[in-house]
């Protein structure tokens, strides 16, 4: 049953990613394209932990980036190990790569850059560039290597919902990269991802 948050006017709202992430059993799958856009720019070595795995979306494609791909979520949606509070592991992978709930960013990024050996990404909006707060603490303290800024929107549907429409919020990948030189580089990714691998 879907949450008539989402169902406002007659018809899904892709940019209320949000809500879904702050009511847990609700989620929005991020798109195979968008992860294809990572992995063709950014290399990985070693295994990946998905976090966040929803249905395994994202791990699907991140399997061809890696030789081991380890999949949790805090919630059972059929898919990986369920019941892993990413926020309370205390495991270490070589990579971490998710697109964490909107209301647990900042945690995601705390426990991703003490538990990644080599590379930890996430899928952000953009606007999390922004805030003092996070200026002066997260930015302040581990700034990310790269911001991958995607040129094409990113549209998030509720599971099973028709895919219409487009979205209206800007996102990236941050990535934090632990062979990295000081400094956070500024990246787009070109058109295309989204006719290449829809």
């Amino acid at each position: 049953m879907s949450d008539a948050t989402y169902n406002l006017n007659g018809g899904f709202k892709p940019t209320m990613k949000r809500f879904a992430d702050l009511s847990g059993a609700d989620f929005f799958p991020t798109p195979a394209w968008a992860t294809h856009a990572l992995i063709e720019n950014e290399r990985f070595e070693g295994d990946i932990w998905e976090s966040a795995c929803g249905n395994g979306a994202m791990s699907n494609v991140l399997e061809l980036a890696a030789r081991s791909v380890t999949s949790t979520d805090l919630y059972d949606r059929g898919f990986g190990e369920g019941g892993v509070d990413f926020l309370e592991a205390d495991w270490c992978a070589d990579n971490i790569v998710t697109n964490p709930p909107y209301n647990a960013a900042e945690g995601f990024v705390r426990s991703g850059v003490k538990l990644a050996r080599r590379k930890f990404a996430l899928l952000l909006r953009l606007a999390f560039l922004e805030g003092a707060n996070r200026a002066n603490t997260i930015f302040a303290e581990t700034p990310p290597s790269r911001v991958w800024v995607f040129s094409e929107r990113i549209t998030f549907y509720p599971a099973g919902a028709v895919q219409q429409g487009s979205g209206t919020t800007a996102y990236a990948w941050f990535v934090w990269d632990k062979d990295a030189a000081g400094g956070t580089e500024l990246k787009w990714f070109k058109p295309g991802y989204k006719a290449k691998f829809s």
